[in-house]
């Protein structure tokens, strides 16, 4: 039996990219396309589908505002959301285990979140899915609090810093070394612990071992390699891998 398939997108292209990378895919069936969220919720009352793409930014009506409607009458299939960047949105799909195609998205990586989809809907019971999808709508509803500041022991005392003292984070083996201006703090803790709790549109992640404050970037220069350096307004140079570069782009260039 095949997958009936449904793409939600507002962009025309991206509706296009995706039907054409899913050409190959002789389990996959297409049932139709949306170029926005309640055309979107119509059409999956209309064709049921057991998977659906689904745009995360869209006028009017976003991709989790179609979720919220159709939860509400148990119409939710398998979903596989496409975003331009929402660091908050990233690390609730990461929890929740549901895949996501960050924009823009090649062949490979689309096959490898069919697979992942084929291995739900072949494992998993409808219910199981829409209980993950619930989590997921709560936490991306949920206000978020982010970290304002940090309390560092340094030589025998306490010293509290405010996050937006921060000019970037590196790791320091099992500690992290914030560097506020001509000073610099070590805290034990985790990168990915800290990255959690920083505001995702001041704090973005540039390297596997660095986090950077947005606005204390000067300037960026691209490398031979795909990696790209980083200029700071007091003159200090990070080397931004070219894996992190998207997270970088997309925050600055905003949906």
């Amino acid at each position: 039996m095949k997958i009936r398939t449904l793409i939600v997108d507002d962009m025309l292209l991206a509706r296009q990219r995706i039907r054409r990378y899913l050409g190959d895919d002789a389990e996959i069936e297409i049932v139709g396309e949306c170029a926005g969220g309640r055309e979107a919720v119509a059409a999956v009352k209309e064709f049921a589908p057991d998977l659906l793409f689904l745009d995360v930014q869209m006028p009017e009506m976003d991709g989790f505002q179609v979720l919220e409607e159709l939860s509400t009458e148990g119409q939710v299939p398998a979903v596989i959301f496409v975003t331009a960047y929402d660091h908050f949105a990233l690390r609730a799909f990461d929890v929740h285990a549901l895949d996501y195609l960050l924009k823009p998205f090649d062949r490979e990586r689309l096959s490898l979140a069919v697979e992942r989809a084929k291995s739900q809907l072949g494992g998993q019971t409808k219910t199981s899915l829409n209980e993950r999808l619930q989590a997921l709508l709560q936490d991306i509803r949920a206000p978020q609090n982010y970290l304002k500041r940090l309390a560092v022991k340094n030589s025998g005392r306490i010293v509290f810093l405010t996050t937006d003292e921060i000019d970037w984070i590196e790791t320091a083996g099992n500690y992290l070394k914030l560097h506020t201006g001509k000073s610099s703090h070590m805290i034990r803790e985790r990168m990915s612990q800290l990255e959690a709790k920083l505001d995702p549109l001041k704090f973005v992640r540039i390297h596997r071992t660095t986090i950077v404050n947005v606005d204390r970037i000067k300037e960026m220069h691209p490398l031979f390699n795909g990696d790209q350096i980083i200029t700071l307004r007091d003159g200090k140079q990070l080397t931004m891998s070219r894996t992190y570069r998207e997270n970088l782009r997309s925050l600055l260039e905003g949906p």
